[in-house]
């Protein structure tokens, strides 16, 4: 118990350093009165690639940051819990694929920021993956992601908030490469246990005696017995 009690401790460090981070950069723009979403992820502008890396971090304000903030730990932090051993490499993929898509095919007449997309990365990962692997606990998981974020789906049509400064193309982008590192690392990390039932009945002796317990042949110790009479 004491062992799970640690392993859980251990898949929110990360992700609460990342929220951390997020809520320092807010806290930063506020006590020194600036605005760093010039480090925003500009599309097909050479200026704009750092916002790959730097985007996730910068949001418009406390209600954004906070929209963000609880999706990104939990699912970070079951991703880091349940898929340790390429947990890193999903992460960093996921961060990059969605914000070099964003660079290329979103608006060119904006500034995406925010973790969204990212956000909607990790819930596409942790749903197809259950999925993929059918493994019962994982599977559990994926039913978790569709019963707390299903809604996140509407957040890629645009023409449901026409009037709204939402990034549906980030939430699109994040959807796709979660759903696409899903099938890649499908054979990586957990797997479904498999059994294997072992026959109990000695092959040797099945061959020996016909499958037939308790008969053993052993034509060098048969006494063979004829009764002959004239």
């Amino acid at each position: 118990m004491q062992e799970e009690q640690r392993r859980i401790i251990r898949s929110l460090v990360i992700p609460g350093i990342f929220v951390l981070v997020m809520w320092l950069v807010k806290i930063f723009e506020i006590i020194f009165n600036t605005d760093l979403s010039g480090y925003g992820l500009a599309p097909l502008q050479w200026k704009g690639l750092i916002g790959i890396l730097t985007a996730p971090f910068l949001h418009a304000n406390f209600s954004h940051l906070s929209a963000n903030t609880f999706p990104f730990f939990f699912l970070l932090g079951m991703l880091f819990f349940f898929y340790k051993q390429i947990a890193w490499r999903t992460l960093i993929l996921i961060w990059i694929f969605t914000g070099l898509w964003i660079w290329v095919f979103a608006r060119q007449d904006s500034v995406h920021i925010g973790a969204s997309g990212v956000v909607y990365g990790l819930a596409s990962f942790l749903f197809f993956s259950g999925i993929l692997r059918r493994d019962t606990k994982l599977m559990a998981i994926t039913l978790l992601i569709a019963f707390l974020y299903g809604g996140l789906v509407w957040g890629v049509f645009p023409q449901l908030f026409p009037h709204q400064p939402i990034s549906w193309e980030s939430h699109l982008m994040g959807l796709l490469a979660g759903m696409i590192l899903a099938f890649y690392y499908r054979k990586s990390g957990p797997q479904r246990k498999t059994y294997e039932w072992e026959d109990e009945n000695d092959e040797d002796e099945d061959d020996d005696n016909g499958g037939l317990p308790g008969f053993e042949d052993n034509d060098d110790d048969i006494e063979v017995h004829y009764d002959y009479k004239e």
